[in-house]
């Protein structure tokens, strides 16, 4: 069994939760309270995790780790997108150099301002 079967599982439970009873499910009740709800959640367990790993405490980092990417799921789900189509950006920037893929993004991001700027 592979990581992906492991996150392609936990998404699928993900999405059977949202539009389910926010009494009887923390998931839906996350769904229920929209964005802003999640995305805090997101924030709270990436600072755990920092605070984790400031630490050493390696149990503990796992854990936070669990937490981090559990809630960033639901984020995920929440606007549609899945853990496939993020491990398979992280596919495509497989083998390139970091610092060239953030100087890719930079010029990217320039473009795409220089286009806004046009009205195009």
């Amino acid at each position: 069994m592979s990581g992906d079967d492991t996150l392609a599982r936990l998404a699928a439970v993900i999405e059977s939760r949202r539009g389910g009873d926010p009494d009887a499910s923390y998931v839906a009740r996350l769904f229920h309270k929209g964005t802003d709800a999640i995305l805090k959640k997101v924030g709270e367990e990436a600072t755990e995790f920092v605070m984790a790993a400031k630490d050493g405490d390696r149990p503990k980092i796992v854990n936070e780790a669990a937490d981090l990417w559990f809630h960033a799921m639901v984020a995920l789900a929440h606007f549609g997108l899945t853990p496939a189509q993020v491990l398979a950006e992280l596919e495509r920037r497989e083998g390139q150099s970091g610092l060239e893929e953030f100087a890719l993004r930079k010029v990217k991001g320039r473009e795409a301002e220089s286009t806004k700027e046009r009205g195009t």
